[in-house]
C-alpha cells in the first residue's frame, strides 16, 4: 500500500487537503482479454478517436473508496454496492427526524416529455464531499448545500436542462463534476462537465451523429477508472473519455441485439478492468474497459434500469440486478445473480407484477431501485424495492438470500418505490434499512425480518436515492425539496 497526497480546491469555499490510501495498479490483476460465445448475439463496433493514445487503464484502484472525502458517485464506489461512509446507529432506532429542508428553484418549461419543476428525480442521489452536499436538480442546476445547516454555500451552476440522474465528482481532481441532461428543454442536450473552481460548465457533449439511437439523454452516473471517465448513454453508446480540464473522447462502444441499439439508463459498475452495463432491452453486457470489447452477454427478459451491483463472495465476484415489467405488460420481474467473470447464471428470483396504465402515462412494474447488500445479522441477504401494480400502484420491499436466491420475505409498502434502499448497522451487528416511496413516505425497516419500525410522510415523491453519513441521510424529492434526515 502507498499513500497519495491530493490537493483539491473544491470551490464551495476553501482549499482542503486529504490523504487517501491508494492500492497500486500492480495489486489489482487484469481480468482476461477474452470473449465468450454469448457475445455472438451482439453486433458491436469500437471506434477510436485518439488512435495514438493507449487505451490501457493505468490504475485500476477504486479512488472512490480510497478517498476519505465522502460519497462522490452513485452508490458510493466502483462496485455500486452502497458501502457508504457511516451508516451507523446506536441501539435499535425507532424513528426518522427531519433536520433541515432545502428548497430548489422550479421550472415548468414544457418539453416533449412534460414539465419537470424542481427537486430531484430518479436516480437523483446527492453527493457528500468535505461536509458539503452536491446535488443535480430537475430544475437544471447543480446545488451546493452545507451538510450541517442546510444553507446554500454558493450559487448553483446552471447546466441548461433538467438533471434526472446522479452527478459524479472526480475522485482525483475534485473540482470536476460530471453529469448528463435528462430532458431536452433547451439545446445543447447531452453530457456535461463542470469546473467548480471556475463555477461554470467547461464542456458539453451535444448530440452524437455516430450514435445508433436517437435519444441523447444521460441518466447514468459517470465513473472514473484510472485516467478515463466512462459514461453510458441513452443513445446506445458507452463513452470512454480522457479525464482532463477539457475531457477528450478516446473511444466508444456501440452494440445492437436483434437489430436494436437500446439506451443505457443505469450506471456502469466496475470490477478490475471489467465494466457492467444494462439497457432498455434487458442486455447485461460485460465489457473489457481497456479495449471496450464485450466479454460476455446475458439476456434479461425486459427493460433493465437498475444499476448492476458487484459483490465478492468467498473470493468470487457476482453481479446482481433486476428487470422491470415494461414491454411484456404482465409477467415476472427477474432479479438475477450472475458470475461476474463468465456471465453464467447462478440463480433467478421471480416476482409477479404488471405495467400500470394511468391516463396517458404508464408506470412499469419491477425494479427501478438498485440493490443493497446486507451487513451484520443480515449479511446473507440482499434487499431491493419492487413495483407490483397489482393492487393499484403498490410495491414491496424484498429480501433475497444471496446464496440460494430464495425470497426470504416481502414487506408491503403503502405505495411503489423507485428509490434505492440504504442501510444502518448498530453496535450489536443488527442491520436496519431506510427507504422512500413514490408517495413521499420514508420507511425504517428491520433488515432481519422485514418488519416496518416506522413509516413517516415527509416529501412529495421520493424517486431519488439517499446518501448516508453516520446516522444521517440526505435525499431529494420531486417538487422542490431536499431533506436531511436523522435515524434515531
Amino acid at each position: 500500500m502507498k499513500k497519495k497526497f491530493i490537493l483539491s480546491i473544491f470551490t464551495i469555499g476553501f482549499p482542503f487537503l486529504a490523504y487517501a490510501n491508494e492500492t497500486s495498479n500492480q495489486d489489482i490483476a487484469d481480468l482476461p482479454d477474452t470473449s465468450f460465445a454469448s457475445c455472438k448475439k451482439l453486433v458491436y463496433k469500437v471506434d477510436s478517436f485518439l488512435p495514438d493514445v493507449d487505451g490501457h487503464i493505468s490504475d485500476l484502484s477504486d479512488h472512490y473508496i480510497n478517498s476519505n472525502l465522502g460519497t462522490l458517485t452513485f452508490r458510493h464506489n466502483l462496485k455500486r454496492d452502497a458501502s457508504m461512509m457511516g451508516g451507523k446507529v446506536s441501539g435499535k432506532p425507532t424513528k426518522i427526524k427531519v433536520e433541515w429542508t432545502f428548497h430548489t428553484e422550479e421550472d415548468y418549461t414544457p418539453t416533449s416529455v412534460g414539465s419537470w419543476g424542481g427537486g430531484t428525480g430518479w436516480t437523483g442521489q446527492p453527493l457528500l464531499i468535505n461536509n458539503k452536499i452536491v446535488v443535480g436538480s430537475l430544475v437544471g442546476k447543480v446545488y451546493f448545500i452545507d451538510f450541517n445547516t442546510g444553507e446554500q454555500t454558493q450559487d448553483p451552476i446552471d447546466v441548461g436542462n433538467p438533471i434526472k440522474g446522479t452527478v459524479s465528482i472526480d475522485p482525483i481532481n475534485n473540482n470536476f463534476i460530471y453529469g448528463g441532461h435528462g430532458v431536452p428543454a433547451h439545446q445543447p442536450f447531452g453530457s456535461f462537465t463542470i469546473d467548480s473552481e471556475k463555477k461554470k460548465l467547461v464542456h458539453v457533449f451535444d448530440k452524437d451523429p455516430n450514435a445508433w439511437r436517437g435519444w441523447g439523454a444521460y441518466d447514468s452516473s459517470p465513473i472514473r477508472l484510472g485516467q478515463f471517465i466512462f459514461r453510458p448513454g441513452e443513445n446506445g453508446t458507452l463513452y470512454k473519455w480522457i479525464a482532463d480540464s477539457i475531457p477528450q473522447l478516446h473511444s466508444t462502444l456501440r452494440f445492437k441485439v436483434n437489430g436494436r441499439a437500446p439506451g443505457m439508463e443505469g450506471s456502469m459498475s466496475v470490477y478490475h478492468n471489467y465494466g457492467y452495463v444494462v439497457d432498455n432491452d434487458g442486455n447485461l453486457v460485460c465489457v473489457n474497459l481497456h479495449t471496450l470489447k464485450p466479454v460476455w452477454h446475458y439476456q434479461l427478459p425486459d427493460d433493465t434500469d437498475a444499476t448492476p451491483v458487484i459483490i465478492e463472495e468467498n473470493g468470487k465476484a457476482y453481479v446482481y440486478t433486476g428487470t422491470e415489467i415494461d414491454k411484456r405488460g404482465t409477467g415476472d420481474a427477474h432479479f438475477v445473480k450472475i458470475d461476474a467473470l463468465t456471465g453464467k447464471e447462478i440463480w433467478v428470483a421471480k416476482i409477479a407484477g404488471r405495467r400500470a396504465n394511468v391516463g396517458n402515462k404508464h408506470f412499469d412494474g419491477g425494479y427501478y431501485a438498485t440493490a443493497l447488500p446486507g451487513q451484520g445479522n443480515s449479511e446473507d441477504l440482499i434487499f431491493i424495492n419492487c413495483v407490483l401494480n397489482t393492487k393499484g400502484q403498490n410495491g414491496i420491499f424484498v429480501a433475497i438470500n444471496k446464496k440460494t436466491g430464495k425470497i426470504v420475505y416481502k414487506t408491503p409498502l403503502k405505495y411503489y418505490a423507485w428509490s434505492s434502499p440504504v442501510g444502518f448497522l448498530n453496535e450489536n451487528g443488527e442491520f436496519f434499512v431506510v427507504t422512500g416511496d413514490c408517495a413521499g413516505r420514508i420507511y425504517l425497516i428491520n433488515g432481519i425480518d422485514g418488519k416496518i419500525i416506522s413509516c413517516t410522510k415527509i416529501g412529495e415523491n421520493f424517486e431519488s436515492s439517499p446518501v448516508v453519513y453516520e446516522n444521517h441521510l440526505v435525499v431529494g424529492s420531486r417538487g422542490n425539496s431536499i431533506y436531511k434526515l436523522t435515524v434515531e
